[in-house]
């Protein structure tokens, strides 16, 4: 009899979850169409460009409200059982709340997988599509205006530009210096560098380079000069969204590399990081929350039940915003900051646990 509940809830959570997931995609689907339709009409994108498009946004969105979507299908699904006295009817067999419980685990848990999995890989490579439709369609043109650019790109290599044209791939004023032990030991400098696509490399222009040896110098110069370093174009590229694109693995990569040039925006890419490793405990601790709140039979009906859900949810994404705001501001360690929210919402759900009859 155990085995046959599990399949029984196990089976109504998921088809409650994936038609959950289906009706907000929808009504999402219409908003972002009509939301872009300008810009869609402006392009005179084809049909069969929007469905590309939208194959791609569904995914990406439906998987990103995966915690909350399992909480509504957990509170549907149960205040449904409830109201029709099925979880009074599995309690009074001799099924204990500990052992259903179990049973909304293995639910969870398999929504909780499945998002890891689209999360970390399947859905980052989808976005690679997505992102590039945005930005050539959706958004305005970039250019990149930043000036006097300093980036290391080696444990002792410092690059720098005064600025870059990143529609030409030129850059203006370039120095690149090998510094150690607070010493200058060689100093190249242009006063242009320019990407060759069919090399792959850069192009220096009236260049001149120094090489320091204590109290020698040695000097040297000449009009062109190609050179590789560890930096590309596609390094002052639009990187709008790019923590979205990027898979579990190719975040890691990422994170090292801005971490070893001391750029400011890493702390965006951990809070990426952190969000998907807490999210598939955040869909197992919102399916118990939902359990828990909808296991009563309510005198009201499900229709208040259900209504609490989407008010419980409602808090926590407003928790979740306000901590993930906090932690790109620098405001608070991006690992604690995702953590937060399912750490008090851990306490609310024991709690609630606690006045669960059973």
């Amino acid at each position: 009899m155990i085995r046959i509940v599990d399949k029984f809830i196990i089976k109504k959570v998921l088809s409650a979850y994936f038609f959950v997931v289906a009706i907000l995609l929808s009504v999402i689907g219409v908003i972002q169409i009509t939301e872009k339709n300008d810009k869609i009409i402006k392009h005179n994108l084809s049909f069969l460009d929007v469905v590309e498009y939208m194959l791609d946004f569904f995914p990406y969105v439906g998987n990103m409200i995966t915690p909350i979507t399992t909480f509504i299908a957990v509170v549907f699904v149960t205040a449904k059982m409830a109201g029709h006295s099925e979880i009074i009817a599995l309690l009074s067999s001799g099924v204990s709340f500990k052992r259903l419980m179990v049973s909304y685990l293995m639910s969870g848990m398999i929504i909780a997988l499945l998002n890891f999995y689209l999360t970390g890989w399947l859905i980052p490579d989808s976005n690679k599509d997505r992102i590039a439709f945005e930005i050539q369609y959706f958004e305005n043109p970039y250019h990149f205006s930043d000036r006097d650019i300093h980036i290391k790109i080696g444990p002792e290599t410092y690059f720098y530009l005064e600025s870059y044209n990143n529609q030409s791939k030129i850059g203006y004023k370039f120095t690149l210096e090998t510094i150690s032990d607070h010493q200058l030991h060689e100093k190249l400098s242009s006063q242009r560098i320019e990407w060759k696509e069919e090399t792959q490399s850069w192009e220096l222009k009236t260049w001149e380079r120094r090489k320091f040896n204590g109290l020698e110098e040695l000097y040297s110069k000449g009009k062109y000069l190609d050179t590789v370093l560890n930096i590309t174009p596609k390094d002052f590229e639009n990187d709008w969204r790019l923590f979205e694109t990027l898979t579990i693995n190719e975040l890691n990569s990422h994170i090292r590399l801005l971490k070893s040039r001391g750029a400011d925006d890493v702390i965006v890419y951990e809070v990426e990081k952190y969000t998907r490793y807490a999210s598939p405990f955040t869909v197992i601790l919102l399916t118990f929350i939902g359990l828990f709140v909808s296991a009563r039979k309510a005198r009201g009906g499900t229709g208040f039940q259900i209504a609490l859900g989407f008010l419980i949810s409602f808090i926590y994404i407003l928790f979740f915003w306000f901590s993930k705001t906090l932690a790109e501001a620098g405001g608070m360690h991006p690992a604690l900051a995702i953590w937060v929210p399912n750490i008090i919402f851990s306490a609310i759900g024991f709690l609630i646990y606690k006045t669960v009859p059973r």
